[in-house]
C-alpha cells in the first residue's frame, strides 16, 4: 500500500521524493558524471552516444537532447543535478529556471526579487 502523497496537490509542482529518486537514479547519475571535465568534453562532441552509456529510458534521454528540463523533472530529474547539465551548456541557473517557467532571465529575476509566486498559487 502506497503512502498518502498530500503535497502532490500542487500545480506545477514535481516533489522530489522516493518514488521520483527511483525513476530518475540514472538521470541524475548522468547528471553528476558532468562535474568531470573529461565527461563534459565527450557529452559534448556526441551528446546522443554519451546519453546511450547510461541506463537511461529513451524519453530521458529524449529530454535531455531537447534540453526539456521540466520533462526531465517529470521523469525523476532533481533540479540540482539537472543544473549540472545547464553548467556544461554554459547557463546559469537563472537562466534554466527561467526557460523552465517560460520567462526571460530578467523577467524570471525580477519575480524572484518580488519575493517569488504566492505559495498557495494553483492549489485546490
Amino acid at each position: 500500500m502506497g503512502l498518502e502523497k498530500p503535497y502532490l496537490d500542487v500545480p506545477g509542482t514535481t516533489i522530489f521524493d522516493a518514488e521520483q529518486s527511483r525513476k530518475g537514479y540514472w538521470l541524475n547519475q548522468f547528471c553528476m558524471s558532468l562535474m568531470k571535465a573529461e565527461n563534459r568534453a565527450r557529452f559534448k562532441a556526441d551528446e546522443r552516444a554519451y546519453l546511450d552509456e547510461w541506463a537511461m529510458t529513451e524519453d530521458q534521454k529524449q529530454a535531455v537532447l531537447a534540453r526539456d528540463l521540466n520533462r526531465c523533472i517529470a521523469l525523476g530529474g532533481n533540479i540540482y543535478f539537472l543544473a549540472k547539465i545547464g553548467a556544461t551548456d554554459g547557463k546559469s541557473f537563472q537562466q534554466m529556471a527561467g526557460s523552465m517557467t517560460g520567462m526571460s532571465e530578467e523577467a524570471y529575476r525580477a519575480m524572484m526579487l518580488a519575493g517569488g509566486r504566492d505559495p498557495m498559487w494553483g492549489r485546490s
